[in-house]
């Protein structure tokens, strides 16, 4: 089992999480982070870590959110690691909560 970044991340991107991360299985886009999933320990660390409740077991995305198992697994693959925490995006809050954001990923 592993833990998804979902859809409240994108356009948020804080990084609280990369900091708990035992296993350093966080990888950073432009906009967006991922977990691998071939890393991740499933140690739910980084769960509540995350401001905007981004992240999920994978067993408990929410529906319509499947697509974001397959994208940490892709993204990962692509993006570079992170490891230290760093400031959100300036317009961060304005984006906590708006739905539906996979058209502003950028890759």
């Amino acid at each position: 089992m592993t833990f998804v970044v979902g859809d409240n991340c994108i356009k948020c991107k804080h990084t609280d999480c990369v900091e708990v991360c035992p296993v350093d299985c966080f990888y950073e886009g432009p906009n967006f982070l991922v977990i691998h999933p071939d890393e991740c320990i499933d140690c739910a660390l980084c769960e509540p870590e995350c401001p905007v409740d981004a992240i999920y077991s994978e067993d408990e995305l929410p529906e319509g959110q499947e697509v974001y198992l397959e994208l940490n697994a892709e993204l990962s693959e692509v993006w570079p690691n992170i490891t230290e925490k760093k400031d959100a995006p300036a317009d961060a809050e304005e984006w906590d909560g708006v739905e539906n954001k996979l058209q502003y990923l950028e890759r």
